[in-house]
């Protein structure tokens, strides 16, 4: 079997890459996205935890999203090194983002951390999860007379995912309301259509078991040099923990080199290669409206994504049955998730919000500003005048042009509408848009807008300035040198 563990970069690029200046061709981009239904709606009784929870899975998997097995030749373009076991979850992030509009979370769980098993399965290492309840869905299945490989394979994938998901809810605390898996093949294609990602390592590294072989210092890769990167382990000071920095640093890049380098440009044959690669690649939970929770996600975490990792002990805990694992302790990762939840800081108002009451109210309101003149700057500049008055940041962009400027609100909600026109000064035409998600308001600036943010004019594009995402980098393993922007 090819070895070879995948980071989550991928999928969050998925996400990600929603947010950008080209939502509106996600449409078409989600038709071919495989589902699953993998999340029980939790019972009436339990109260929302504060936050949505979004578990993201790398799969060390054989087959693409359709439970089709790889051929050969994909096998062995694949290698990435000695094969170490079967199929697993070799990546785990959670993106925690809390229900207050504060900053968003992507919570690591090192894939040898030492928990209970749902399911019944005993303490084992948590990558295992999956494929215990796999396996034995897979035979229960055989049993039914099921025989058809690519059901077999979709179908218990399915009740190994669910397992999983109860494994995470477990041992965090938190309850998962949306899914996202990707398999080796995904991340090769998608490394390789955007042209690879830079990285800097400490020191030069060569890895018998991952096939990682790179010399010190910056460096761009892709392809199996991606996949032999993120998953190496072997000869790293601390190991998983290593890794994960790895990992994580690698989904920074990815996500900011596909926001930032024009990739989503109507036409781009970039575009259309990385949609081949993620429809194939790719599985979500079936009730997840990604168009929906991207075209919110910016507003939601106040544009930054700051990553972590679970509290551990030992990184070389003896185990009987699973040998060497990361120790963690249940009651501190449940504290340490719940300790992400933090009190959004209110934003002081200008006169023209009117007060605190007024920043209470605006906090609700997320607002979407497109430029749709020539004047550079101007919808940055605006959404940055209105999230100065309390108001929430949501997707800045280009738009066909309009004569006048125009504030629409999602059905039912004049009321927020009316306070966006007021906090631009008034006199503008305030109508209803039935396609805007509930809380939203989206500001279409004219060439008569005057108001906040409408002199002056930021450099660069007339997409407006600000970028639409900035991702923190990734906390440090501990030991691990300082070295800007390098990881070991």
């Amino acid at each position: 079997m090819v070895g070879g563990k995948v980071a989550v970069a991928l999928i969050s690029a998925l996400v990600l890459i929603a947010t950008g200046y080209y939502a509106n061709r996600l449409n078409n981009f989600t038709d071919g996205l495989t589902t699953a239904d993998v999340i029980e709606a939790p019972p009436v009784e339990k109260p929302a935890d504060g936050a949505i929870d979004i578990l993201m899975v790398g799969m060390d998997s054989r087959t693409d999203a359709q439970g089709h097995p790889l051929s050969k030749d994909q096998l062995a373009m694949l290698s990435a090194g000695v094969a170490d076991g079967e199929l697993n979850t070799d990546t785990l992030i959670m993106i925690r983002i809390p229900n207050d509009g504060g900053p968003a979370v992507g919570v690591s769980i090192p894939r040898d951390s030492y928990v209970q098993i749902a399911g019944n399965y005993g303490k084992h290492k948590i990558n295992s999860a999956y494929v215990r309840a796999k396996n034995d869905a897979m035979n229960q299945l055989k049993s039914q007379g099921v025989s058809d490989d690519a059901e077999l394979q979709v179908k218990s994938n399915q009740d190994g995912a669910k397992n999983l998901i109860t494994t995470i809810q477990d041992l965090t605390g938190a309850q998962i309301d949306h899914y996202a898996e990707v398999n080796l093949l995904g991340f090769y294609d998608i490394t390789n259509a955007i042209g690879g990602i830079d990285v800097c390592l400490n020191k030069a590294v060569k890895d018998k078991y991952s096939g990682a072989n790179f010399p010190a210092g910056p460096q761009t890769i892709a392809g199996v040099q991606a996949l032999q990167f993120v998953r190496q382990r072997h000869g790293l000071p601390n190991g998983d923990l290593d890794r994960i920095v790895r990992q994580q640093t690698f989904m920074s890049g990815m996500a900011k080199k596909v926001l930032s380098g024009g990739m989503l440009a109507p036409g781009s044959d970039t575009f259309d290669q990385l949609q081949g690669a993620i429809q194939k690649s790719v599985v979500l939970d079936k009730n997840w409206n990604v168009l929906q929770f991207a075209q919110q996600m910016i507003g939601i975490t106040g544009g930054k994504v700051e990553f972590k990792t679970i509290p551990t002990g030992t990184i070389d805990l003896q185990t009987k049955s699973d040998g060497s694992a990361v120790e963690v302790d249940p009651t501190a990762v449940r504290d340490f998730v719940t300790g992400l939840l933090g009190t959004k800081a209110k934003t002081s108002t200008s006169s023209s919000a009117g007060g605190d009451d007024d920043a209470s109210a605006n906090a609700k309101i997320t607002v979407n500003v497109r430029n749709t003149t020539s004047r550079g700057g101007l919808a940055g500049n605006v959404a940055k005048a209105l999230t100065d008055q309390g108001f929430v940041q949501g997707i800045i962009g280009n738009a066909s042009a309009v004569k006048s400027t125009v504030v629409r609100y999602a059905s039912g909600e004049q009321a927020s509408g009316d306070r966006v026109a007021k906090a631009l000064g008034g006199n503008m035409l305030v109508e209803q848009d039935a396609n805007l998600p509930a809380g939203t308001v989206s500001v279409l600036l004219g060439q008569d807008y005057g108001g906040p943010g409408g002199s002056g004019s930021d450099s660069g594009d007339g997409l407006a300035g600000k970028p639409m995402l900035s991702l923190d980098g990734p906390q440090r393993a501990q030991g691990q040198p300082a070295q800007p922007g390098c990881v070991n």
